[in-house]
């Protein structure tokens, strides 16, 4: 490896000792753009790798509010304000118990790459809070969000900071967390956040964004590959927004979805999974997937006991990891190469192991990085705030066609990233490349800043 990027990857971990998601992200990142950092010695000259694996800000707050008991409950928040080279910041809020300082300065510089990738003018932020929504009631979960809100909107404006929804932040949590800002600023500023509901700024296609997205990468890396999504067999981890959507795309062209997940366990349907049913189980009734089995019998129900979920374990042609990160394992790996698996699009944020991303590398397994197949979010993300900006919304297929075409140009500079450094069909080194060269290239523009 570059004595350079070894070195900054040494520093960082001396500098973030214990944070290993964090840690995880910037080894996958700097270990894969070693030829364009050995070809432009400026970069180590002017300390880019320095700079961009710091982040610009870290705010960390407490979080007190009331259950429906009247106990005072402490959560604790936290924003990464990662990078604003390129416009910004924007990115997620996750409400899960999981979320620490280096989930979220991953997420946080995962962002920044995934966000240059989309070719809009938004920077990289990540924030949330280890508050669980799940068993709250509404009341409660409003007073916790105007709790977070109430801290939270000092650091966020339309053109400094613009979160929007992740795990456990959904179109009820925006809503209370925006009433809450609109009612703290005594302005409408309706690019503030985005995945608002329509009825008050949001864009229609939002919530279909992530899973349709996916499914545009996996289409067009599919057709570079001499395959394509006709009759393949699928399987998807999770059954959020993100899994929901692309198993609705898939279905549109001509695959099949026979598994879904969630942190439970899987069912596995081999006539195909009723999609329709899925949205009124998690969307409506906020149930769990076993649920399923009431209205289909006939389908199977996994439980999860372990590390690998059961989900991979089914025989496919292409999977979806789209839940939570690092839940694609090496172990896991192994035994779709087995089942015959051609190719993996991770929907979700580092949904597999750094082991898991090499086996598919090196075993001719095609891999869609999620930095560059699930950027289908936080670009219609982008265009909501265009859209409230101009005070004008656009069709449910005029945002639909923007995100294809955004969707198609990331492929298009990844392969062409990929092809111009000599690692053509790996998508892991050519969205890495194409977006730290944009962040590069801006970096040294701005000064030392």
């Amino acid at each position: 490896m570059n004595e350079y990027i070894q070195r900054i990857i040494k520093l960082t971990e001396q500098k973030n000792p214990g944070e290993t998601e964090f840690l995880q992200s910037v080894k996958e990142v700097l270990g894969s753009i070693e030829e364009v950092v050995a070809a432009h010695k400026e970069y180590e000259e002017l300390s880019v790798l320095e700079r961009m694996t710091e982040p610009e800000r870290i705010i960390t707050f407490r979080v007190p509010w009331v259950n429906d008991e009247g106990k005072v409950i402490v959560n604790r928040g936290y924003r990464v304000q990662f990078s604003s080279l390129i416009g910004p910041y924007k990115g997620g809020l996750r409400f899960h118990p999981s979320v620490n300082q280096s989930i979220m300065k991953f997420l946080g510089f995962e962002q920044i790459f995934k966000n240059a990738l989309t070719g809009l003018p938004i920077g990289g932020a990540k924030g949330g809070s280890d508050f669980d929504p799940k068993g709250k009631s509404d009341n409660e979960v409003m007073r916790f969000c105007q709790s977070f809100m109430t801290e939270l909107y000092r650091h966020i404006g339309q053109d400094v900071d613009v979160p929007a929804g992740d795990i456990g932040v959904g179109a009820r949590e925006v809503g209370y967390l925006f009433g809450q800002y609109k009612r703290i600023k005594d302005a409408y500023e309706g690019g503030v956040l985005t995945g608002k509901d329509i009825c008050y700024g949001g864009s229609l296609a939002r919530k279909e964004a992530t899973g349709y997205g996916l499914m545009y990468f996996m289409r067009e890396m599919l057709n570079a590959h001499g395959h394509s999504l006709e009759n393949k067999i699928v399987t998807i981890s999770g059954s959020g927004n993100v899994a929901i959507y692309a198993c609705e795309k898939a279905y549109a062209f001509g695959a099949k979805v026979v598994a879904m997940s969630d942190s439970n366990g899987c069912i596995y349907d081999e006539n195909g999974i009723d999609i329709e049913l899925i949205k009124q189980i998690k969307e409506v009734r906020r149930g769990r997937i076993k649920e399923y089995l009431e209205v289909h019998p006939h389908a199977k129900y996994m439980e999860n006991t372990g590390e690998d979920s059961p989900v991979w374990t089914i025989k496919t042609d292409i999977a979806l990891p789209c839940a939570t990160q690092n839940e694609l394992t090496l172990n896991s790996a192994k035994i779709l190469k087995e089942n015959g698996c051609i190719a993996v699009g991770e929907g979700a944020n580092m949904p597999s192991t750094l082991e898991a991303m090499e086996y598919f590398i090196n075993n001719g397994i095609l891999l869609a990085p999620a930095k560059a197949a699930n950027a289908g979010g936080v670009a219609t993300s982008a265009i909501e705030m265009s859209q409230n900006s101009m005070r004008y919304y656009y069709t449910f297929e005029e945002v639909e066609s923007k995100l294809e075409q955004i969707m198609i140009n990331i492929f298009k500079s990844s392969y062409e990233a990929a092809n111009r450094y000599n690692c053509p069909g790996n998508y892991v080194k050519g969205a890495n490349i194409a977006a730290f060269r944009k962040l590069a290239d801006a970096m040294l523009a701005q000064g030392i800043v």
